[in-house]
């Protein structure tokens, strides 16, 4: 689940054409609106809240920790319950303003369980949070925090 989030030039909106680590940017379409781009020929399109069609940044987040839990617990649900289950990860969290952070994030994992018994279930269930809390990447990141550097790559008229 580990993912390489280096940056690609600037402008570089072509897929790479060699094999290795995914790159990730994002490359501004308008005022507060990104594309964000992988070289796998990936895109997503980011902006403000109230602008149509478009991700926060946040609810990318979110969004990404949902998808890390369901496909993490892939292969414990689909070998119990079939390669064709059902599964919703709904994720919610309010942003704190004041801060500027989600001081938490709520997941919900929606499944069909009604076919196995109690025991079962509780089984499947420990073995589902078992394999979350060891493969998501994202949850794991955002439980233990992560250090983030920033740095600029500047163009000058010199």
């Amino acid at each position: 689940m580990a993912e390489d989030t280096t940056s690609a030039p600037v402008g570089d909106t072509s897929p790479a054409v060699a094999p290795g680590p995914t790159t990730l940017w994002v490359e501004r379409t308008g005022t507060r609106r990104y594309t964000g781009r992988s070289s796998r020929g990936a895109e997503v399109l980011v902006g403000s809240d109230g602008v149509p069609g478009v991700f926060t940044p946040g609810e990318l987040l979110k969004i990404a920790l949902a998808a890390c839990s369901g496909m993490s617990s892939d292969f414990p649900l689909s070998r119990r319950l079939g390669d064709d289950y059902d599964a919703t990860i709904r994720v919610s969290g309010a942003a704190d303003r004041e801060n500027e952070v989600y001081p938490q994030l709520d997941e919900v994992f929606e499944l069909d369980l009604s076919e196995l018994d109690e025991a079962a279930r509780e089984r499947l269930l420990v073995t589902v949070q078992r394999a979350i809390d060891k493969v998501c990447t994202v949850g794991r990141t955002l439980k233990a925090g992560s250090k983030v550097t920033l740095s600029f790559d500047i163009d000058t008229a010199d």
